[in-house]
């Protein structure tokens, strides 16, 4: 650090800027191009009540006196000027009063009663939402999130009060190029779109679908410190072909079969040419496609577009995070990852995504050859709702195909095209049963104890498929059955199992959150032009390796969602490393390429905790326009 000061002259720009960032005499960043986010005053071309009906400047009764009378608000507010600390505070108690009384009637569930209150806050008051949300991280995620989300998408059409995000449709074919310059916000970071087609697992929801897009744009606000102000919720609507919504006079989206084919793929190249037009620097997730399309598209645009599918690429990465965990808590080193024989229900756009990054991850540790590559192929079992996927299979999915058993080799485990979930896993004795069906309930009694006949030492169970009653098995199911000796994970959250003794048995939330949020924001700050295998598979094990020993041996393979932030700030790290390593970083504002490159893991890690956006009111200042 020394050195580094030593060879900067005093009167160089490099050192000025960097001498911004030291306070009392403490260095906060040893290489730092970039103002802290949010600490900027920020100009603003509206006053009085404008300012207050607008929710990213609104700060409520939190307008100090000299900003009432800067922006006209005098005599528009109670005299009383508020902290954001008491105005957090009335709003808790507000809440935790009204969860009860927001509710329609006794079939209508507290997180939805829920949601309807922050969201009421999200339209009054940005920066005070994500105060709140930050700070109750791990009781809201699931909230704005899985599961509550697939609520909010099934009631949306009820639900809409005013419009968030933007919305292209069948019907803009011809227009997207204009219509994308409707959106006020200059510069967009990060694009989350969904045509609705698959939500979670609760199928085709249309346009109600844009419910998940928001969400998970919370979660990159609130994990990643991505400014709000510059992410982007889309929805396409194409139509839907689920008959309650064409039939449904209250539906707010197109009443029309889906599109297909040639004409649904011009609806997305032309939404991609826009958006990448107007903000060239933006990352586009792709959330909730269906199968059919999910993998056509991130082959087709990943190669030219920053974009990434969450679905296949996200959920794969935290399944491999957490195999890798499963290991380690075996006492085993990640290295052994290889050597684990894996049965897979589920061969949809998540089953497919993660057999193939964990495919990818066993080749890798094996010498990353054609040889290992082809072992590794070997310790995956596939099973669909036709039973065990074989080479002998008619018209076999060609994303499942590299996975299809050899039927010889069948012959000798006692196994045929077509086997049962239960039979497969008898036979197998895996040690990791991996549900990505979105079938409730996949993980049977049966399922279970034959199970109790793997050879593993510690047995893991990952129910992923969300949201909650899509679970292919609770916890209470799982540990009732094989005992404490055992790993179990899931996509929703469940509680800790009360095991007796003083034993617990630790329920793992595999959560996309771990990771897109860091992806996203690695991408951004490194400015690689694309979302690489190296920079996904750079994420995964520095998850993997977020936890403490001690930690894995106890069961626990994920943490904490209240480390969120932390976890974010350690995945972006790991995702700008190897975009550095491939020589894919082309720098983000004022850090450009060649600096990136000299920075050390340390520095990294302080880069990206500099460019984290925090919910603290700015300083307004008025310009007339």
């Amino acid at each position: 650090m020394a050195i580094f000061w030593k060879h900067l002259k005093s009167s160089s720009p490099l050192l000025q800027r960097l001498k911004r960032h030291v306070t009392g005499g403490h260095c906060l960043l040893s290489r730092s191009f970039t103002t802290l986010e949010g600490h900027r005053p920020t100009i603003v071309h509206k006053r009085s009540l404008d300012i207050l009906h607008d929710p990213w400047f609104n700060k409520g009764t939190a307008f100090s006196m000299t900003e009432r009378d800067r922006l006209d608000l005098r005599g528009l507010l109670p005299p009383n000027v508020v902290s954001s600390e008491v105005q957090i505070e009335r709003f808790m108690v507000d809440l935790k009063r009204l969860e009860v009384q927001a509710r329609d009637g006794p079939s209508d569930p507290n997180a939805l009663a829920k949601w309807r209150i922050l969201n009421r806050l999200h339209d009054r008051n940005e920066t005070m939402y994500y105060k709140v949300l930050i700070a109750n991280i791990e009781e809201y995620a699931p909230i704005v999130y899985t599961p509550t989300v697939g609520l909010v998408c099934q009631n949306y059409s009820g639900l809409f009060r005013r419009p968030r995000g933007m919305y292209f449709s069948a019907e803009d074919r011809g227009e997207m190029m204009s219509m994308v310059y409707n959106w006020p916000a200059d510069q967009v970071d990060m694009i989350v779109v969904t045509d609705g087609s698959r939500i979670l697992g609760l199928g085709d929801l249309g346009v109600q679908g844009i419910g998940i897009a928001i969400g998970k744009l919370d979660l990159y606000v609130a994990a990643a410190g991505i400014n709000p102000q510059r992410v982007l919720p889309v929805m396409i609507d194409v139509g839907t072909n689920n008959t309650k919504l064409l039939e449904d006079p209250l539906y707010l989206g197109l009443q029309q079969h889906r599109l297909d084919g040639d004409d649904y793929l011009a609806v997305i190249d032309e939404f991609m040419e826009a958006v990448f037009t107007r903000w060239p620097n933006v990352i586009v997730q792709f959330e909730d496609f269906q199968s059919k399309w999910a993998f056509k598209l991130l082959q087709r645009y990943r190669t030219t577009y920053r974009m990434f599918n969450d679905d296949v690429q996200g959920t794969a990465g935290v399944a491999i995070a957490g195999l890798l965990g499963a290991v380690r808590a075996q006492g085993r080193p990640m290295i052994d990852f290889p050597k684990q024989k894996i049965v897979v229900a589920g061969a949809g756009s998540a089953g497919i995504g993660v057999l193939n990054a964990a495919r990818k991850t066993m080749a890798r540790m094996l010498g990353n050859n054609e040889v290992a590559f082809q072992s590794a192929k070997s310790q995956f079992w596939v099973v669909d709702a036709k039973g065990l996927i074989t080479e002998g299979r008619e018209n076999i999915d060609p994303d499942a195909l590299p996975f299809a058993r050899n039927l010889k080799e069948l012959d000798r485990q006692g196994l045929r095209e077509g086997a049962s979930l239960a039979e497969v896993v008898k036979q197998v004795k895996p040690d990791v049963l991996l549900g990505l069906s979105a079938v409730g309930g996949l993980f049977s009694k049966e399922v279970l104890e034959a199970l109790k006949g793997s050879t593993s030492t510690r047995p893991a169970i990952f129910a992923m498929s969300n949201p909650t009653k899509n679970a292919e098995c609770t916890p209470e199911e799982a540990f009732s059955i094989l005992g404490d000796n055992m790993i179990f994970a899931s996509g929703s959250p469940f509680s800790n199992v009360d095991l007796g003794n003083g034993h617990i048995g630790h329920c793992n939330q595999g959560n996309n959150m771990y990771l897109f949020p860091g992806i996203g924001l690695g991408t951004l700050l490194s400015g690689s032009r694309i979302v690489s295998d190296g920079m996904l598979q750079a994420a995964a094990e520095r998850l993997a390796a977020y936890m403490s020993e001690e930690e894995v041996l106890k069961g626990v393979i994920f943490p904490s969602i209240s480390r969120i932030r932390d976890i974010t700030l350690e995945v972006a790290a790991a995702v700008i490393e190897e975009a550095v390593e491939e020589d894919l970083a082309e720098g983000y504002h004022e850090m450009d390429a060649r600096e990136l490159r000299r920075l050390s893991p340390d520095e990294i890690k302080d880069y990206v905790k500099n460019n984290m956006w925090n919910p603290e009111y700015p300083t307004l200042v008025y310009r007339h326009e």
